[in-house]
């Protein structure tokens, strides 16, 4: 088989929520592979490429509306990203694939979601949760991502990058990283601050983590029943309600807006096959 280097058009869209951004590509037709973590790293890098915490790649899934496929600013497939999430449904609501909600597929499993007439607010339902640990006077919790969570005062002045670095690189968690959450504790909300792992950084938001901060709030002051917790981030505000009956958090909604920023192309090389394959980018 002769394989010819040829260029073409990746059109791109970016979508933020509350300061989480990513890159989101309409893969429905599978022209794309971008199952290369040097490629992802180049176009979420701010400096030489676009510029995102992470890539989302929309793509058909039987039985859905659609599949979402994440990786993080490294290059690596991500776990499930929330704000990621609910960025994804307004983009399939753009692309006029979904109404006003949803069942998607994600690599955590199934995913509910609704999206205002607007398309700029999504409430987005998370996998229930039964299992909290403690590590001293942090929770560690699961919710669709791994995370950490540590009530603080004065966040504000905290270092996030430096502490939050040192816990997930030790030794209890250095092997599969953990997001690190810190959280403060105010009379009608919590701030919550996140260093990011696969980004590697403090982000503006990560909406796994400011779930995981409701749950373990919860399980911590003893609230049972229908719970809604506001939260503010670096980026904006959050709303999470859920159910907890004492043993199990259950119908669990990630809520808040999610927002298109622009859309643009680039051109990236592939190869073809003189046969007529479909084309792939290359290595970037």
């Amino acid at each position: 088989m002769i394989l010819k280097i040829i260029f073409m058009k990746m059109q791109f869209f970016k979508y933020q929520g509350v300061g989480n951004d990513f890159i989101l590509i309409d893969n429905r037709d599978s022209q794309i592979n971008h199952q290369q973590p040097e490629f992802i790293q180049q176009l979420c890098n701010r400096r030489f490429g676009i510029g995102a915490d992470g890539l989302l790649v929309l793509q058909k899934k039987e039985g859905y509306d659609f599949e979402m496929v994440y990786y993080n600013a490294n290059g690596q497939p991500g776990s499930m990203c929330g704000n990621g999430g609910r960025c994804l449904v307004a983009f399939a609501k753009h692309l006029k694939l979904i109404g006003n909600e949803t069942h998607f597929l994600a690599v955590d499993g199934p995913h509910y979601a609704t999206i205002s007439d607007a398309g700029n607010w999504v409430s987005l339902k998370m996998i229930d949760v039964d299992i909290i640990k403690k590590d001293h006077d942090a929770f560690v919790l699961d919710t669709g991502s791994p995370h950490y969570v540590k009530l603080v005062t004065d966040l504000d002045q905290i270092n996030v990058f430096n502490d939050g670095r040192i816990i997930r690189n030790n030794s209890n968690y250095n092997e599969n990283g953990i997001n690190v959450n810190f959280v403060e504790d105010f009379e009608d909300h919590y701030f919550v601050r996140t260093y990011e792992r696969g980004v590697e950084d403090e982000t503006f938001a990560c909406g796994t983590g400011v779930t995981a901060v409701a749950l373990a709030m919860a399980k911590k002051k003893g609230h049972f029943g229908l719970i809604n917790t506001p939260i503010r981030v670096q980026g904006g505000k959050l709303n999470i309600r859920f159910n907890y009956d004492g043993l199990r958090f259950s119908d669990i909604f990630l809520e808040g807006p999610a927002t298109f920023v622009f859309k643009g192309e680039m051109e990236i090389e592939s190869v073809k096959a003189i046969t007529g394959d479909t084309p792939v980018p290359l290595e970037a």
